[in-house]
């Protein structure tokens, strides 16, 4: 069984891969949103892959995770997407005293990067040249065509994706908004998820699309 969609077309795919997995298909949160005229917008938003140590020219010692999201242009106009993650770390989970940062390098992700580690990023070279930098992205999604990007999160404290505690992340729309949800969990209890914090991060040119249920 496969599932269609995924990295198939224009930026998101160097490879023109239109197929994926079924394996690869259920490691993503899948989010449609759609108007009345049948214009659609599809966000597919990875699993964590990581949960490395990476050392800084300096020797300082940061936890990483990665993830991916891609975006389908199912309207009938070119979609303006912009980025801008925040330049300052801050507390998550809220209690934990670790602070995290948010950055979305400027490659582009594409299917045949799925399997590898890191989701094929060059994480050592990206963090040693942007850990201290604003992270910002602008695309033009065309109509019947997607873009695929990574988001890292560092802490300085130890692996964000070890230990006894993993994360969830998501891009979602609200309005003409983007919105990036992070949550924390416990990964040896399996409990719910404990601590949750939305990022006003960014904008996309579309209007009157509601989420499908």
């Amino acid at each position: 069984m496969a599932a269609t969609g995924l990295f198939s077309c224009g930026q998101a795919s160097i490879s023109k891969i239109d197929t994926v997995d079924i394996e690869t298909y259920n490691s993503v949160r899948n989010y449609e949103y759609a108007d009345s005229m049948g214009n659609r917008l599809i966000i597919h938003n990875s699993l964590p892959k990581g949960g490395m140590k990476y050392a800084d020219p300096n020797g300082e010692v940061y936890g990483y995770v990665g993830f991916w999201t891609q975006i389908n242009n199912e309207t009938a106009d070119p979609i303006e997407l912009k980025i801008d993650f925040p330049l300052d770390s801050f507390k998550f989970p809220s209690s934990s005293g670790r602070y995290i940062k948010l950055l979305v390098p400027s490659d582009t992700m594409t299917v045949d990067k799925v399997s590898l580690p890191d989701y094929g990023l060059n994480v050592k070279s990206f963090l040693d040249n942007h850990r201290f930098d604003a992270s910002s992205l602008k695309r033009t999604i065309n109509p019947k065509d997607s873009t695929a990007f990574h988001v890292l999160i560092i802490s300085k404290l130890n692996p964000i994706a070890g230990g006894s505690g993993g994360m969830r992340t998501g891009l979602i729309l609200k309005g003409q908004n983007l919105i990036y949800k992070i949550s924390a969990y416990k990964l040896s209890t399996d409990l719910p998820l404990t601590d949750k914090k939305e990022i006003s991060f960014g904008s996309i040119n579309v209007k009157n699309l509601m989420l499908q249920k």
